[in-house]
């Protein structure tokens, strides 16, 4: 896998990312992020460029509509070495996007409170997160995907060796933690909703 070149950046759970955030742009890696991890980031001095900004596109509907856009999935998805897949980049104005981190809303800490309502449940299930987090994994030869905080160091270790990439082995594991974790994810939002239905 070539240097990193682009990362999203959006989590939930902040523990250390101003850390990797300052390790990425120590490597002159573009940061796109959203929300209060773009805020995070840019009053830790790290430079960081919005998804709102890079897509042309607002965010809108409450924040449930982020980064459901074709320059984001597209810089994802994409192969590089596919000259239909490079001339369609090229056309749309499509840019690899090279690692992405992310972590999930907290459903299930959500619905652990006391009186949670649905209606409450249901404003906390991730649809970007698990998104992003799918077409990463998918395409690990060419992505590194990032969801667990305890991986932070272990990439910044790679890149560090490397120059500034990670091995597609590494990513192969980072991409089975990944659907490891969005099964789980789905499980629990279905077990949830199994539950509420039957106290309807």
């Amino acid at each position: 896998m070539g240097k990193i070149a682009r990362a999203l950046i959006s989590v939930t759970d902040k523990t250390g990312i101003e850390e990797l955030g300052k390790a990425l742009a120590g490597f002159g890696v573009q940061i796109l992020s959203t929300g209060g991890t773009a805020k995070a980031l840019a009053q830790a001095g790290i430079p960081i460029t919005e998804v709102s900004a890079f897509t042309g596109f607002p965010e809108m509907l409450d924040g449930r509509v982020k980064t459901l856009h074709p320059k984001i999935h597209g810089g994802i998805l994409g192969i590089r070495s596919n000259p239909e897949h490079a001339a369609a980049m090229e056309k749309h104005g499509i840019v690899p996007i090279d690692m992405v981190v992310v972590n999930l809303y907290a459903f299930e800490k959500t619905v652990a409170r006391p009186g949670c309502a649905l209606a409450d449940a249901v404003e906390n299930i991730d649809i970007g997160g698990p998104t992003l987090l799918r077409a990463a994994a998918k395409n690990y030869p060419l992505v590194t995907v990032i969801t667990d905080p305890a991986d932070y160091a272990v990439v910044q270790e790679e890149m560090a060796r490397s120059g500034g990439s990670v091995s597609e082995e590494t990513n192969f594991r980072l991409a089975r933690k990944v659907f490891k974790l969005t099964h789980e994810y789905d499980a629990a939002i279905s077990r949830y909703l199994e539950s509420a239905a039957r106290s309807r």
